[in-house]
């Protein structure tokens, strides 16, 4: 299946298709285009348009992109969802909410900075987030203890 977002990643782009990777289409095809080409590209390809202005799985109701999907593919996992609140503070005005936060964002800047071909960004990036997953995962049975 085509998913599409806008260009340059950052947090939440590079959130929501390791997500969709990981938990909904392991064979996803992630295609990168200019915001003004998201509708097109959607009509063209088929695509699932995620993290771009009126979308349903962008930012609604104070959450993020990679929030949205979560909701609408109904996952559970508490270590997902737990990263979600890493997620949501690093990319949203509400970095104080969660103490990873700001390290995340800049982790994400920094990759940026080194790869600013999307999809090699998001090659090299998703071993962070499979990191952070293992970490929230620890912390969440931890938690149950």
């Amino acid at each position: 299946m085509k998913w599409v977002t806008r260009s340059h990643v950052h947090v939440d782009r590079v959130a929501c298709p390791w997500l969709i990777r990981r938990f909904i289409d392991s064979e996803a095809e992630i295609l990168f285009v200019p915001k003004s080409r998201i509708h097109d590209t959607v009509e063209q390809t088929g695509a699932i348009p995620f993290d771009a202005p009126g979308v349903e799985l962008g930012h609604h109701d104070g959450k993020c992109s990679f929030e949205s999907i979560i909701e609408k593919y109904d996952l559970r996992d508490k270590a997902l969802l737990r990263l979600a609140k890493v997620i949501h503070a690093a990319d949203t005005d509400d970095r104080d909410s969660d103490a990873l936060a700001a390290g995340f964002e800049a982790i994400a800047v920094g990759y940026s900075i080194r790869f600013p071909d999307d999809a090699e960004n998001l090659q090299h990036q998703f071993e962070v987030y499979d990191a952070l997953y293992a970490w929230c995962r620890m912390a969440v049975a931890k938690s149950k203890q």
